[in-house]
């Protein structure tokens, strides 16, 4: 009975997460007037095709602008943050050095600060390096994850094991060469995690970019597609839904093609 109900509570949860997902794909294939006029949960005539061309051809393009801009400020953006967080929390996991709990104390009350309240001291930073309205003022903040160093450091204590360590260390390698042949492999799991996890974090950021960036051409797709929405006139809205649409693909795929780094006990064997 247990298991029944358990069962039939995930079901409720994942239509209760899912269904606006539906109801983007569904309204991304209806016209302009179909948004209002149709069921929202349901397909009227489709014109998925019409509302992408008007996608990319809107504004002279600016929307394929924003897409690189986000899959810049995403994808490169998680790639330096996993690899910095991976690098920090694989040293606070295996080596010895003074003020290194204190080091850490301070990274845990940095997970619990909310971003939102590091925007308006970021913008005065950023002003006085002259660096507002510039690609580094939304990629350095982003790169800076205190929870993936938390993660990984917590990864890196479970996971890889001091002797494999001594053994790289035997065989002539250095720390560094045992981190990036060795280590890295064996923390994968929670590489992904925290790639993931910053990968959808800066693809949705819209405080950040919006606060620093005013030219358009530097824009991410949430500031582009706010924009849109704030003109409230008709047309923009079938842009906007499609562009919502549009924008949640990569984010998919990545989940996709990363699931199956999700593995346990990449260190089965490791140590004789």
């Amino acid at each position: 009975m247990g298991q029944v109900l358990g069962t039939a509570f995930l079901f409720v949860l994942s239509v209760y997460f899912l269904l606006p997902l539906w109801w983007l794909l569904v309204s991304s294939t209806k016209s302009t007037g179909q948004l209002f006029s149709t069921n929202g949960f349901w397909f009227a005539d489709i014109q998925l095709w019409t509302n992408l061309t008007n996608l990319f051809k809107a504004d002279d393009g600016v929307f394929l602008t924003w897409v690189g801009n986000t899959i810049l400020y995403a994808g490169v953006g998680a790639v330096v943050s996993t690899l910095i967080s991976a690098a920090a929390g694989y040293v606070l996991a295996k080596y010895q050095f003074r003020g290194k709990e204190a080091v850490f104390g301070v990274i845990i009350a940095a997970v619990l600060v909310p971003k939102v309240m590091l925007a308006l001291p970021l913008y005065l930073m950023f002003a006085k390096l002259d660096m507002v309205n510039t690609f580094w003022a939304v990629f350095l903040p982003s790169i800076v994850s205190p929870f993936g160093v938390y993660l990984c450091r917590v990864y890196a204590a479970a996971s890889v094991p001091d002797e494999l360590i001594e053994a790289g260390r035997i065989d002539g390698a250095s720390d560094t060469r045992i981190f990036f042949t060795v280590s890295l492999r064996v923390m994968s799991p929670a590489l992904v995690t925290v790639f993931l996890f910053q990968l959808v974090e800066i693809w949705n950021n819209l405080l950040l970019p919006m606060v620093m960036l005013q030219d358009d051409e530097l824009w991410p797709i949430t500031v582009g597609l706010t924009y849109w929405d704030s003109l409230r006139t008709t047309s923009n809205y079938g842009l906007t839904v499609t562009g919502a649409a549009v924008s949640v693909i990569p984010l998919i795929i990545a989940f996709i093609l990363l699931q199956r780094f999700w593995r346990s006990g990449l260190t089965a064997g490791a140590v004789k």
